[in-house]
């Protein structure tokens, strides 16, 4: 059986999957967006992460995807993560370990 997938924005998912993103991808996004189209047929990236109980497809441009790893001060001017973050994170993660949330479908 496969999982639901769930078609959100970034700022919308919750706060465990935003950490989880953070840890696998802790280069930033840009190179892992796909595109699909949508229930419309209109063409949209993303970037698809497989959480617990979902597949996660994080609606976001290119453009975007740079916006927000820059204005994230988890990450450094090159777009990296940084040590001390992964630390908190990673910490974070393993405290919460709660399953993912049901979320709210747009």
């Amino acid at each position: 059986m496969s999982k639901p997938k769930v078609i959100k924005d970034y700022d919308k998912l919750p706060e465990n999957i935003l950490t989880e993103i953070k840890l696998k991808f802790p280069f930033g996004f840009e190179k892992h967006l796909i595109q699909f189209k949508n229930r419309d047929g209109k063409l949209v990236m993303a970037l698809p992460y497989e959480a617990d109980a979902f597949y996660y497809l994080i609606r976001m441009t290119r453009e975007e995807a740079k916006e927000i790893i820059e204005e994230d001060d988890d990450y450094d001017e090159e777009g990296n993560l940084t040590d001390d973050a992964q630390d908190k994170l990673q910490e974070m993660n393993e405290a919460e370990n709660i399953p993912d949330e049901d979320p709210d479908t747009d």
